[in-house]
């Protein structure tokens, strides 16, 4: 099995205006995928809808494989919007209301959760005491509750600290790699986010726009010389034969991007225009990862 999650164009409408459009993801087994869009864009609706709590309006959904949904959503846990917390209630009571209404004999289960996400030491205090990111923690433990192979959490880290911040990251890190629990996670604090992902999608006003690794979005990031050019096939001829440069690819048609060499683009320019390769645009390029997000959701603030 490649993939935990597999939809193909899934789709919810409200009214006339299609929210989620024709998303077709692909989470891989052992991933950590981080799920990228501003405000609005779809990400909250589309993992409702992987998880059960919507219905889709058109496309299908695949879990571990197998499109019988409900028998395979008891390996999911989720944390999706706020999770729901009895205020009055300490840590411990609130994860001893969630192993009865599971049906888990094991008692102890409750102290080894809380034990796992760092929340033991809170004792008798009221979780309406907690801050942000103890809630959060929280509602990762509820989540993990039934010992899921696959984990959607929705903004986990919104609101956090720095420190709250990294108390999420580590433990994201260690269910990924110690309990090999596959994540889709989405948030807005993206250079956290590639902390922790592996993969990434990108929806923007409810299309998926592009799916990548990590390693795809390194390469996309680092600094090369651009060249827009009329053949991209004579352009790379020219650059290994006549300048032995061979660390460029071709990611579309007509663009070549050198990442070599990078001090003396005029002789690169140069040596290409007297072999007749015509170039339209030559420059300098390459950003860091947030900048690379922008430019993928068009620009704004509310990412």
């Amino acid at each position: 099995m490649e993939y935990i999650l597999k939809t193909e164009g899934l789709t919810k409408r409200y009214g006339k205006h299609n929210v989620v459009n024709q998303v077709s993801m692909h989470v891989k087994k052992g991933s950590i995928y981080g799920f990228i869009g501003k405000n609005g864009a779809g990400k909250t609706t589309f993992m409702r809808m992987v998880a059960g709590l919507a219905a889709p309006f058109a496309g299908t959904i695949e879990l571990f494989g197998s499109k019988e949904l409900e028998k395979q959503r008891v390996r999911i846990g989720c944390l999706i919007e706020q999770p729901g917390l009895y205020g009055n209630m300490t840590a411990g009571e609130n994860l001893e209301v969630v192993r009865r209404s599971l049906g888990i004999t094991e008692k102890k289960a409750v102290e080894e959760m809380l034990d796992f996400v760092g929340l033991s030491d809170t004792g008798k205090k009221k979780v309406k005491n907690f801050s942000m990111g103890m809630k959060q923690r929280m509602g990762i433990a509820i989540a993990l509750f039934r010992n899921p192979d696959f984990l959607i959490l929705d903004e986990p880290i919104n609101g956090l600290d720095p420190e709250g911040i990294k108390e999420i990251r580590d433990l994201l890190l260690k269910l990924n790699r110690e309990k090999d629990i596959t994540i889709l996670i989405s948030s807005h604090i993206l250079g956290e986010l590639s902390k922790v992902a592996t993969h990434y999608g990108v929806i923007r006003e409810g299309n998926l726009i592009e799916e990548f690794s990590t390693e795809e979005l390194r390469m996309r990031c680092r600094r090369c010389q651009k060249l827009v050019v009329e053949d991209e096939k004579f352009a790379a001829n020219i650059l290994e034969e006549r300048l032995h440069i061979t660390n460029f690819d071709v990611p579309e048609q007509g663009v070549v991007r050198v990442f070599e060499r990078l001090e003396d683009t005029v002789k690169t320019n140069r040596v290409l225009a007297e072999a007749g390769v015509g170039i339209r645009e030559s420059y300098l390029t390459g950003q860091d990862l947030e900048g690379y997000f922008m430019d993928l959701l068009g620009g704004g603030a509310n990412v």
